[in-house]
């Protein structure tokens, strides 16, 4: 009876450790007073949950952008001026720079309105409200109906409520499943389109430390940038105009200048990506031993090729800067990952979890009767998803990581309909959008890196793939380029053959195509670009493609059940949804961490550490000679710390993820203390399990963004219109 009593009590233990620890989770908004008010305020804060999101008057949550569908921002002035991070500005930033005039080198500071840059298509998106709309949605949704009509019938019902909630407003609506479709929320957003560069430090503040840097901990990157919402005379959302006055916000975030202390509050507040969070152990496995290694070898691969063409020629590092620094990303966070999951023994973890919560469910009749079968299925489902999951990682990342076929799968939709004997008058919309791609497209590209980087993604999917699932194109390239064993030689003269013939990678020729598509649209169907792409896009679509929804949607079926089942069986403790680009708060405590063995990391990095890693010689680590005169000088002015030292970043335990990049990290009177703009490596693996002795959010001082916009770059007129709290 003992012993039966103590597995009762284990068990139970461990089926709450998963559902929480310590200073984990992304909570909405809406429910802060209902479970995490009273907790926030035990650890520090200083607010309401009212104070941080409301309906009813000005709060937090109107301070808080959405910028550009990716990144977070915050406004800090009643002018709508926006702080977010040098990299979620990086695209902006790129699309003004030439080699004449490299603002991505040099930086870029508007000294008055009339010198703020309009950028065309960026947008900042606020949250007017969110509602719970789960029982609407889930109305006349039964559990007997098959995947494909439950999701046919939700879709038609989330789009009449989304419909209805704007009528006759110029606000937007979406509405997102939450915790697996168990529950619903809807967003109402206000999204203004006039969005102006206003500041930027140079890259060797801005993206300091590079790639080298990226995702690890000490950091000394200043990764900021300004931007400014414009609005019409009505304070309304508008195109860009120059009648066009800075935007009035309902609030914007004061700035602390104290300095901060471990074990100080804070709290992150801003839109995160995507985390799974409650995943079975068949899905971390396929992620941490077949996804995330080929995604890495694939990615590793594209970047060696575009580094060392960046490095011959300026014009080709401008184009390509900004595709660089994306690819990296995720690159690098994914080696982290791998690295983290491992060191958590997370799949058995997750074994262990599953076996307890199979002994509770196998100990309730009625439990069992709903959920006995549920793991069983589980690992017959992703036995069967994980070979297609693996087809459609090569076809994305190899395929069509290769620009030139990922250009010409554009024109499959205009080429189709032309053969289906369309008039190109009734197609004068996408004739007129690629038009408008073009340009972005040669913008951007070169003919050569992208060769090299086309015939060694060829090879990785020639090797990795099993012949028999291997589109057409690849028996052709065999019979006709063959060199003995020589694979490498095979697919470069094969891409060197079909770069001299396409349309494709030449501006001019395809311009000539497009100035009469009736005519020239058999020219497309035979460019040997065009018939690569279409051989691969065929496959995929015909016969991977289908097997691949029809699994997703089954093991997506089995995650809600399973994600039910767990909150049905553990009632009494507290569950955040999985992060997936909705409006979310997180809150912990600053911290350093022991990253291994006999090694500990402060929680504050200094100017005299970015001095440390000075290198004049690689590019990544050169200092301004402005900084530098600075720093030799020590004139920090207000914002040195107590001890004179000009502190960089900080860290803390905040969970955040993709997207919560340029987020405020705010202290327990919500104020601005400093701008979220990474994680640490070793805690990249919170996206799917967290662990509160590694994981910490990177966040940059808002002392030292103060310093640079000041001091460095002589702009300090900026701030005179933001609210500092001393």
């Amino acid at each position: 009876m003992i012993k039966k009593i103590t597995s009762i009590i284990v068990t139970f233990s461990i089926l709450i450790n998963i559902s929480l620890r310590a200073d984990e989770g992304m909570w909405l908004p809406l429910l802060l007073k209902q479970l995490n008010e009273s907790d926030m305020q035990k650890n520090g804060l200083k607010l309401s949950a009212e104070d941080i999101y409301s309906i009813n008057k000005s709060s937090l949550k109107d301070a808080i952008v959405h910028f550009n569908g990716g990144c977070t921002a915050e406004i800090i002035s009643d002018k709508g001026l926006l702080l977010t991070n040098h990299h979620c500005g990086y695209g902006q930033i790129q699309a003004h720079s030439t080699v004449q005039n490299d603002l991505l080198t040099n930086g870029f500071w508007a000294m008055n309105a009339s010198q703020e840059l309009p950028n065309p298509g960026l947008t900042a998106t606020l949250i007017v409200r969110m509602e719970d709309v789960t029982a609407k949605v889930l109305a006349g949704v039964s559990d007997e109906v098959n995947e494909t009509e439950r999701e046919k019938k939700i879709n038609e019902t989330i789009n009449a409520i989304q419909k209805e909630a704007v009528k006759g407003t110029h606000y937007g609506a979406y509405i997102r499943p939450f915790f697996y479709g168990n529950e619903y929320y809807m967003f109402i957003t206000e999204t203004f389109r006039d969005v102006r560069l206003v500041g930027a430090p140079p890259s060797s503040i801005g993206k300091f430390g590079g790639d080298t840097d990226n995702w690890i901990w000490p950091r000394h990157t200043g990764d900021f940038s300004i931007f400014r919402i414009y609005a019409n005379k009505d304070n309304n959302p508008a195109d860009y105009s120059p009648d066009n006055v800075p935007y009035k916000p309902k609030h914007h975030l004061p700035i602390s200048m104290k300095d901060i202390e471990k074990g100080d509050f804070t709290m992150v507040y801003g839109f995160p990506g995507r985390t799974s969070e409650y995943l079975s152990s068949y899905a971390v496995d396929m992620i941490m031993n077949e996804s995330d290694p080929a995604k890495v070898k694939i990615r590793e691969t594209r970047l060696a090729i575009m580094d060392m063409e960046m490095k011959k020629s300026d014009s080709v590092r401008i184009q390509y800067a900004s595709k660089y620094a994306s690819l990296a990303n995720y690159y690098k966070k994914w080696i982290g990952e791998i690295n983290g999951l491992k060191k958590l023994d997370a799949i058995n973890k997750k074994k262990q979890f599953e076996q307890n919560f199979l002994s509770k469910v196998n100990a309730d009749n009625n439990a069992k009767n709903k959920y006995g079968k549920l793991f069983n299925d589980l690992e017959k489902a992703y036995t069967q998803f994980n070979p297609l999951n693996k087809q459609r990682d090569y076809y994305i990342e190899a395929i069509l990581g290769i620009e030139s076929v990922f250009y010409a799968y554009t024109y499959v939709n205009l080429i189709d309909s032309l053969n289906k004997g369309k008039k190109p008058e009734e197609l004068q919309k996408d004739i007129e959008r690629l038009q408008t791609a073009k340009k972005q497209f040669f913008k951007d590209y070169d003919s050569k890196t992208d060769e090299k980087v086309c015939a060694a993604l060829l090879k990785i999917y020639y090797d990795n793939i099993d012949k028999t699932q291997q589109p057409d194109v690849f028996r052709e390239i065999e019979k006709k380029y063959r060199c003995g064993n020589n694979t490498t030689l095979m697919f470069e003269k094969y891409v060197a053959d079909i770069y001299k013939k396409s349309i494709f990678v030449s501006e001019t020729d395809i311009t000539k195509v497009l100035s009469n598509i009736a005519k020239n649209y058999k020219k497309v169907q035979k460019d040997p670009v065009y018939k690569l792409m279409l051989s691969c896009y065929t496959k995929f679509v015909q016969d991977i493609r289908p097997q691949y929804n029809k699994l997703e949607a089954e093991v997506n079926n089995l995650n809600r059940i399973y994600m039910k089942a767990i909150k049905e069986l553990v009632s009494d403790k507290k569950y955040y949804p999985d992060a997936n680009g909705t409006l979310r708060v997180a809150y912990g405590k600053v911290d350093g961490y022991f990253p291994r063995d006999a090694v500990f990391y402060n929680y504050y990095t200094t100017l005299d550490g970015l001095m440390e890693k000075e290198n004049p010689v690689v590019d990544e680590f050169i200092v301004s000679p402005k900084l530098k005169e600075l720093y030799q000088k020590k004139d920090y002015g207000q914002y040195a710390d107590k001890n004179n030292e000009l502190r960089i970043a900080f860290c803390a335990s905040n969970h955040t993820t993709g997207g919560n990049s340029g987020s405020p990290v705010l202290n327990g009177e919500g104020q601005l203390i400093g701008t979220n703009f990474d994680r640490n490596w070793e805690g990249t693996m919170s996206d799917i399990m967290y662990n509160p002795d590694q994981v910490r959010n990177i966040i940059l001082d808002v002392h030292y963004t103060l310093f640079v916009i000041d001091k460095f770059a002589g702009a300090g007129y900026l701030l005179n219109e933001m609210t500092l709290v001393k």
